[in-house]
């Protein structure tokens, strides 16, 4: 199975360049399944439900969030009726929507993707989520009920993501992390067979502080005071992720790539 995940996408500059390029890479790349990590597609903060059918349209069979899965309130109620949006296994227990599922990919075979959030150094704390993924794996085994796992592992910390990767090799195809918007060296199959990659990057513009307009960053760090809200940079984006072959019959990886297209970073393709 060819199989695709894009980094965090973030505000119009990221959407536009998934829309726009997304569709096309389906097809020159035969791709089978896609993910994409659209938590600031909206404005920097969150998704809303127009975006998240564009995004959906344009070629994603599936959606994962993060921490700011429903800053945009409407997500809420939409989460419900969409069951290609995928928030966090371990947010808050009463939150909508789930953080895990099986999906049907060409030719009949099953992708299990789910999502975790990290604890490490995020502003919030949340369920351990190595248990959590745990159970969803224990659950959906590769070369039985699925042919395929992605996991999506949403954290700060470079260590937590390392043994997230460690702690699904040779249970997982895939284990990528996402939330610090910039992409990691680090692509390769874990000796147990797993495709890993710290940090896929953000679809965006890099001519920016993450993803962000560099004024009110920079003036936050150099003053230590905040003055306006913090908005998406609008330069062309660039699309950064991984790309993962995988065998149906084991469903471990058999090639990895790191994926960077458009924009202002050097090409990266399969």
């Amino acid at each position: 199975m060819k199989m695709l995940f894009l980094g965090d996408v973030v505000g119009r500059s990221g959407r536009a360049a998934v829309v726009s390029r997304l569709p096309g890479l389906r097809e020159d790349w035969a791709l089978d399944f896609v993910v994409v990590n659209a938590e600031n597609a909206t404005s920097g903060a969150g998704l809303s439900p127009d975006h998240a059918k564009a995004l959906l349209a344009a070629g994603a069979d599936c959606l994962t969030l993060g921490d700011h899965a429903f800053d945009q309130k409407d997500m809420l109620s939409f989460i419900e009726t969409e069951p290609r949006i995928l928030r966090p296994l371990n947010f808050a227990r009463t939150a909508p929507g789930k953080g895990a599922r099986v999906y049907s990919a060409a030719g009949g075979r099953k992708v299990l993707v789910a999502q975790a959030l990290g604890q490490v150094f995020m502003k919030r704390p949340f369920d351990d989520p190595f248990s959590a993924i745990d159970a969803a794996l224990r659950a959906h085994p590769l070369g039985g009920a699925v042919q395929a796992a992605l996991v999506d592992i949403h954290c700060e910390a470079t260590s937590e993501k390392m043994g997230m990767g460690h702690w699904c090799d040779g249970r997982a195809s895939v284990v990528v992390g996402t939330h610090t918007h910039v992409p990691t060296a680090d692509a390769q199959i874990l000796p147990g067979g797993t495709a890993y990659q710290s940090d896929a990057g953000m679809c965006g513009d890099y001519n920016s502080i993450i993803g962000m307009d560099k004024l009110e960053p920079m003036r936050r760090f150099v003053t230590g005071m905040g003055k306006e809200r913090l908005t998406p940079a609008k330069g062309e984006a660039t699309l950064s992720g991984l790309y993962a072959e995988t065998d149906d019959r084991t469903g471990l990886a058999t090639k990895v790539r790191m994926i960077r297209v458009g924009g202002r970073l050097d090409e990266a393709r399969p």
